[in-house]
């Protein structure tokens, strides 16, 4: 019978059928068989920046050092003035401070790209200024001092000629970091105070403000000197005008013997 030609055809042909049959078997029993997937470890989260979260909370009442201060009522601000981190306009290096006083914003430049920007208020009529300085000293809650020219100006402030007591009232508010030019005082500041609603406009005698808040968050990061320049604007045409280093009265008499210059 296996010489018979037909019947081994037969033969190969059922062996055909077989083994298919059974590969196909071993396909689906290959297809209902789980794989063990093994999940990576989740990855921690960065710390978070103090520069982001919750405006409320950025803004929230809080004691400092002793001293209470209140909470801004983030409702009636600009949104674009609240402390944020946004995408560096600057092009200058990290660690520098720059202020465009058209827009009233104050940039500290950070790695990769990024900067914080704090909304400021500026000198008012007559008392801008644009220029370069470097932050030389800081000091929390500083004595304010008025110098001759302001007391000569408004007489009423003669009673702080030997300078007002730190708080929240003070017109240099929470923290003070001093601008020195080639290595003397320049008499100018960043500075806090309390009249929050100032902010984005040009309110002050030459120096720029913050919301107290924020001028406790920037001293917070300027551990060394920091160069800053304050420009008319950010465009090519207003960093060249800004070496003109135009001055205006300034708002403090001098740096406290107690600051701290930093190195």
């Amino acid at each position: 019978m296996s010489d018979n030609p037909l019947f081994s055809e037969r033969l190969n042909r059922r062996a055909f059928l077989g083994a298919s049959a059974l590969g196909a078997a071993s396909m689906a029993l290959s297809a209902c068989t789980t794989t063990e997937v093994v999940t990576p470890p989740p990855v921690a989260a960065p710390p978070p920046d103090t520069a982001f979260g919750d405006t409320a909370t950025m803004y929230a009442a809080r004691t400092d050092e002793g001293y209470q201060l209140p909470a801004i009522p983030v409702a009636k601000l600009d949104p674009k003035f609240v402390r944020q981190i946004v995408a560096d306009p600057t092009g200058e290096k990290p660690g520098t401070i720059v202020v465009d006083v058209s827009e009233h914003f104050l940039y500290l430049v950070r790695d990769g790209g990024k900067a914080i920007r704090y909304g400021v208020s500026l000198g008012k009529a007559g008392f801008g200024w644009t220029g370069s300085a470097v932050v030389q000293a800081r000091k929390k809650w500083p004595v304010w001092t008025p110098p001759p020219e302001m007391i000569q100006r408004r007489p009423e402030l003669a009673k702080f000629k030997d300078g007002m007591p730190p708080g929240p009232q003070s017109p240099l508010g929470a923290r003070a970091l001093y601008l020195f030019r080639d290595g003397k005082d320049t008499m100018y500041r960043l500075h806090g105070t309390p009249e929050w609603d100032s902010i984005g406009k040009n309110a002050s005698s030459g120096c720029v403000r913050f919301m107290n808040q924020d001028i406790i968050d920037l001293y917070s990061r300027v551990n060394g000197p920091a160069p800053v320049f304050v420009r008319p604007n950010l465009s090519a045409a207003g960093k060249i005008m800004a070496v003109s280093s135009r001055t205006a009265e300034p708002i403090d008499a001098g740096v406290p013997k107690d600051a701290e210059f930093l190195k």
